[in-house]
């Protein structure tokens, strides 16, 4: 490997850089927080939009940097999903720039771009990046998990329609509003009231809500309502969410393997690196020595026909 690759992964891999481009990222995420006041700020645009161009300079600097430090092999900085996210917002960022009539017709998209260079603070931070890993691994067993909520929560809301549309149709009246409402249980939030009224009849102005307004045909549920209530919580809540509980634990356990495996990687390969230098070093002292030597000898003849 050349000089110049050496250098450039030296930068990149330096904690200097890193808390540099750190500190970028969060003057980005000022410099967008401020752009959201509009007119109030109206007065800074040409210094907004100065700072914006200077961080998104600094920003393909960085790539360029890491790019670079791959050698004769600069597409293996796509290989880290990370490096691909931050090409990706520069590039939007950057056609934002030099198109502006595409900007125009896609402004969310650019905006979005924006911000979302915020959230690469994440990548510089080594806990945060743990943590998302840790939910990017826990996605398949979310998956199954979020698929068996989804079949208590469809059984109970067809449940719920039949049982007490006719007395609570705020609530029940459809599977859609069954399923919001379900949904409103399993956060814990006021869901004994939901109960009470079905438990005590919707006929009470106390429910408020429009329960009491649109109440035609009260029909209390007394005891088999808590039963309803009460089961639910303790599955959906108590069981079901436990289980993503569970599953991001056993993920982190995951990552946090995983980041150690990989620093020890890094840790030889840097050994290695350091020893192929070292060796490289070597070689050519013992030829500098072996030219040393020669021309010593060369001297030494010279000196002994002279004499």
């Amino acid at each position: 490997m050349s000089s110049f690759p050496l250098i450039f992964k030296k930068i990149a891999e330096s904690s200097w850089f890193n808390n540099f481009i750190m500190a970028v990222i969060l003057g980005a995420g000022v410099v967008v927080g401020i752009q959201t006041y509009g007119e109030q700020v109206a007065h800074m645009k040409e210094l907004l939009w100065t700072l914006d161009q200077i961080i998104l300079f600094i920003f393909l600097v960085e790539v360029i940097i890491k790019m670079a430090a791959e050698g004769n092999r600069p597409l293996r900085y796509f290989r880290d999903p990370w490096n691909v996210f931050d090409f990706s917002i520069v590039a939007v960022c950057y056609l934002a720039l030099l198109f502006p009539e595409v900007e125009g017709a896609y402004v969310a998209v650019f905006r979005l771009a924006r911000v979302l260079r915020v959230f690469r603070i994440v990548r510089t931070v080594p806990k945060l990046r743990l943590l998302v890993n840790t939910l990017l691994k826990s996605i398949p067993s979310i998956g199954y998990i979020g698929i068996l909520l989804s079949v208590v929560f469809y059984i109970y809301a067809t449940m719920g329609v039949f049982l007490f549309r006719e007395n609570d149709p705020v609530h029940f009246g459809n599977l859609q509003l069954s399923l919001l409402s379900l949904f409103r249980i399993v956060t814990l939030e006021d869901w004994t009231d939901i109960m009470y009224i079905n438990m005590y009849g919707c006929d009470h102005s106390i429910w408020g809500y429009g329960v009491a307004e649109g109440c035609t045909d009260p029909q209390p549920m007394g005891f088999g309502a808590a039963i309803y209530f009460v089961t639910f919580v303790l599955v959906g809540t108590m069981i079901v969410l436990n289980l993503f509980i569970g599953v991001i634990m056993n993920s982190m356990d995951e990552a946090k393997r995983d980041a150690r495996e990989e620093a020890d990687r890094l840790g030889g390969a840097r050994q290695q690196s350091l020893q192929e230098e070292l060796e490289r070093v070597s070689d050519e002292l013992n030829k500098i020595r072996g030219q040393v030597d020669s021309i010593a000898g060369r001297h030494r003849k010279g000196a002994d026909k002279t004499q």
